[in-house]
């Protein structure tokens, strides 16, 4: 590289170190914790009412927090709540499985114009499609290992 390049390089870097906004990792980490703190509290929340006010245990249980849990960030998503939590709380709002629900709902909601079948159906799944796919993946392998394990000894 010559020596011009470089110190055009280096003026460049220069300059978008100064226009660049400066980050508050604190701050950012705090948001990211208590909000994805305070989304994990209101399932629990509804684990104690379900277990206490209709008698769920179990896998039961489980299943009816999870569905809740998902109709709330699908819904929060379609009412333009949940980009508004994003932008706040930053990872502390895709941690839960809210975030899961706003990966399916968002794409769907921007490729709605495209159609049903082109835009909705076959956009929905464009960010939670990888992690389906990788938690199963990773699911399957580790059962595979779990079943060595317990065979073995």
């Amino acid at each position: 590289m010559k020596t011009a390049d470089k110190c055009l390089n280096n003026n460049y870097l220069r300059y978008v170190h100064l226009i660049s906004p400066r980050t508050k990792e604190l701050r950012s980490l705090f948001r990211a914790f208590w909000v994805g703190g305070f989304i994990c509290s209101i399932g629990q929340a509804l684990r104690f009412a379900f277990e206490s006010g209709l008698g769920l245990q179990g896998d039961e249980l489980s299943a009816y927090v999870s569905m809740v849990m998902i109709f709330l960030g699908a819904l929060f998503t379609g009412l333009g709540i949940y980009d508004r939590i994003g932008k706040y709380a930053g990872g502390g709002s895709i941690v839960p499985i809210t975030g899961f629900a706003n990966s399916v709902v968002s794409p769907a909601m921007e490729f709605k114009t495209e159609g049903y079948i082109y835009g909705l159906a076959a956009k929905m799944f464009v960010i939670a499609g990888p992690i389906i796919v990788f938690g199963v993946a990773s699911s399957v392998l580790v059962g595979l290992i779990y079943f060595g394990i317990y065979n073995i000894f």
